[in-house]
């Protein structure tokens, strides 16, 4: 799926925060830095659709051709990876990927994808732990399963690996990088590191603060 942002421009109130005119072909990451307060964080609410006041977004979000800039956030295909992994602690690591999945599926379908997703990731035979009992480079692994689980046209990374020491950081973001390139997702990738933007070998786009 291509992602293309169409003169969208975010205003705080009255000011006008940043405008974007660029497109993520399918596969491609598109990195975003700047400092503080440039409105990269919120340039991902505006396209997952979690925009609120009093920011306001003008412009037209298109994934494949096709306008979401009206739609719900449930409706949009747009998944989100977060610097924490935001795994809910009362399921399990199974119950986590399978919560994201498609109503369609059915029960043993489900059970046999995450049993495929984990092994695909070093993590097999880990459905029944909790996500308390998993370290933080596992945390983020389960996360990005989730995230992919949903089946998103579009994934938006917002400074996920910031929280990993230097070696789990590199493992994690060229393991995360490879999953989202194989599927052929376009995706926006916001951070701070430079070396997280070279990395994702896409389009660098520099914020600046107003």
């Amino acid at each position: 799926m291509t992602l293309k942002l169409d003169n969208v421009t975010i205003s705080q109130l009255d000011k006008r925060l940043l405008s974007v005119n660029t497109t993520v072909n399918k596969g491609d990451i598109l990195s975003i830095m700047g400092p503080s307060g440039s409105g990269k964080s919120t340039l991902l609410n505006a396209i997952s659709g979690h925009l609120t006041p009093p920011f306001s977004m003008v412009g037209r979000i298109d994934v494949n051709g096709c306008s979401i800039t009206s739609m719900p956030a449930h409706q949009r295909g747009v998944g989100v990876m977060f610097q924490d992994a935001l795994l809910f602690d009362h399921m399990t690591v199974g119950q986590n990927i399978m919560f994201a999945m498609p109503q369609t599926m059915n029960a043993k379908e489900k059970e046999k994808a995450v049993t495929a997703m984990l092994s695909a990731v070093g993590l097999d035979g880990m459905e029944k732990r909790a996500p308390n009992e998993l370290s933080g480079g596992q945390q983020s692994r389960v996360s990005l399963l989730r995230t992919l689980a949903a089946q998103p046209n579009v994934v938006l990374l917002d400074e996920p690996f910031s929280q990993l020491d230097s070696h789990l950081r590199e493992q994690i973001r060229t393991w995360t990088f490879e999953q989202l390139k194989v599927r052929q997702i376009s995706s926006i990738l916001v951070t701070h590191d430079m070396e997280d933007a070279i990395a994702a070998g896409g389009e660098i786009m520099e914020l600046s603060s107003c």
